[in-house]
């Protein structure tokens, strides 16, 4: 407070839709910082920057997938090899998606990405790919004729969501059920509406289908209905003919 009793005038500065007050004005500008070229290059490395990237990477990939049409998601391993029975599984429906008349949204990566990916390229379909920023994986196969790399990964998952209408898992790890679980989450809670999920193999799946039905539904941590939503089979006709019903 001054002498005469009037309050202090506060100091008080607006960047854009952010103010600040007191001590936090600073003394430069936003255009004084991005013209100075003498700084360092910290700032490329800040959340606000930041912000911008995950910005790009959704206009990015709502450019490419605006137009493409019914689509399903395939999930799978990226360590199925090439003689696995679910590789050639995945390649079958690959092609049977396209020959549906779906295109096809995968991770973009190998294994059974790689297969689901393969199917649709060569049945004459659209075969997307939506990769990863990971240290072991060497961005989308090549079937992938639609592909957009991403940075993040809750990014690259609102792509999956938005344009498939359905997703079809292969056997596969960690990502595989990171994917898996979400899908049905927001199936669970009506995020997303007439969502069909299949697991294809009767036996990798089994286990976990088991548990989920023996405690988890047991113990009234899901209901009846969320188990329904997950459909079991080794037919990949079957699988195919299921994501029918998200139309």
């Amino acid at each position: 407070m001054s002498s005469t009793g009037n309050p202090k005038p506060r100091k008080v500065k607006r960047k854009g839709p952010t103010f600040l007050r007191d001590d936090q004005v600073d003394l430069s500008t936003t255009d004084q910082r991005l013209l100075d070229t003498r700084g360092d290059s910290n700032w490329v490395h800040t959340d606000p920057w930041r912000v911008l990237r995950i910005q790009a990477e959704f206009v990015e990939g709502f450019g490419a997938l605006a137009e493409l049409g019914p689509a399903i998601g395939v999930f799978g391993s990226a360590r199925t090899r090439t003689d696995d029975p679910f590789y050639d599984k995945g390649v079958q429906i690959g092609a049977k998606l396209v020959e549906a008349g779906y295109a096809v949204i995968t991770g973009g990566g190998p294994g059974a990405m790689e297969a689901a990916n393969k199917g649709a390229a060569q049945a004459g379909g659209v075969s997307v790919g939506l990769g990863i920023e990971l240290p072991f994986e060497d961005g989308v196969n090549e079937f992938v004729n639609v592909g957009v790399n991403f940075r993040y990964f809750f990014a690259r998952k609102t792509m999956f969501v938005k344009y498939s209408q359905g997703f079809v898992v292969l056997p596969g790890g960690m990502g595989t059920f990171d994917e898996l679980f979400e899908a049905l989450t927001l199936a669970q809670t009506h995020k997303v509406t007439s969502f069909p999920v299949v697991l294809v193999g009767v036996d990798y799946w089994s286990g976990l289908i088991d548990w989920l039905r023996g405690t988890v539904l047991v113990d009234g941590k899901i209901s009846e209905a969320d188990l329904d939503a997950l459909k079991l089979t080794d037919d990949v006709d079957e699988a195919v003919a299921l994501m029918g019903t998200a139309r």
